[in-house]
């Protein structure tokens, strides 16, 4: 089951940390490879990057539904591709550890399927962790970024 999990400690609030990961134009940019997103309704999205693997270029559409919304640790959510056979899962989660210091867990969990998918997913436990930490670290800078020209 390829995923990826990958924590930080961010010195910001929770309640800053909530209001930037409950809106999720503030961090689909920031997927690598990421082409475009288009928010349908208030729990679902699509999601289009552009990954690749060595050689291989692809261009994989996403559907994106949001499963909760825990005010103010958790969002998770599930995905489908559009135009590829895989599914999968994540959330972000923050944890208090002081008034001023959350731990940020970032999780993605992603399934081929089809006749290629045990292939693809052999690739894919490679990639999900590299990609899971780039993509939690890349969402904490701009909440940091976001927080610093806020004050």
């Amino acid at each position: 089951m390829p995923s990826g999990v990958h924590q930080l400690e961010v010195d910001l609030p929770i309640r800053n940390t909530w209001s930037f990961i409950s809106n999720i134009t503030n961090w689909a940019t920031l997927v690598p490879g990421y082409v475009e997103h288009k928010i349908l309704n208030e729990r679902q999205s699509t999601w289009t990057f552009r990954g690749d693997a060595g050689v291989v270029h692809k261009t994989v559409c996403l559907r994106i539904d949001i499963q909760e919304w825990q005010e103010p640790a958790r969002i998770s959510f599930t995905l489908k591709g559009i135009n590829e056979n895989f599914s999968g899962d994540g959330y972000f989660h923050a944890e208090e550890l002081t008034n001023s210091t959350v731990k940020m867990t970032g999780y993605l969990h992603i399934t081929a399927k089809g006749l290629i998918g045990p292939m693809v997913n052999t690739m894919l436990r490679t990639m999900l962790p590299r990609t899971t930490r780039d993509f939690t670290e890349a969402v904490v800078r701009k909440m940091q970024r976001a927080e610093a020209v806020a004050r």
